[in-house]
């Protein structure tokens, strides 16, 4: 069952957001049940060490996040 807790969504809404979730639950029904989901590539933490660390120095805490 879905509640509409707030707001008041036009019937065209409510159409399309169901529509995504039953989508959403089809997707999973045909998915195989034994395999295993790929880690999404943004939450990778590798991907933030691809670069560089600065060189040590009075400032180089700065340039950790903000490289330039």
């Amino acid at each position: 069952m879905i509640k509409v807790v707030r707001g008041n969504p036009t019937p065209e809404e409510l159409a399309a957001a169901l529509a995504v979730v039953r989508a959403r639950a089809a997707a999973v029904a045909t998915a195989p049940s034994g395999a295993a989901r790929e880690p999404d590539a943004w939450a990778d933490p590798a991907r933030l060490a691809q670069r560089r660390l600065p060189a040590p120095g009075p400032s180089a805490w700065g340039r950790t996040y903000w490289p330039g």
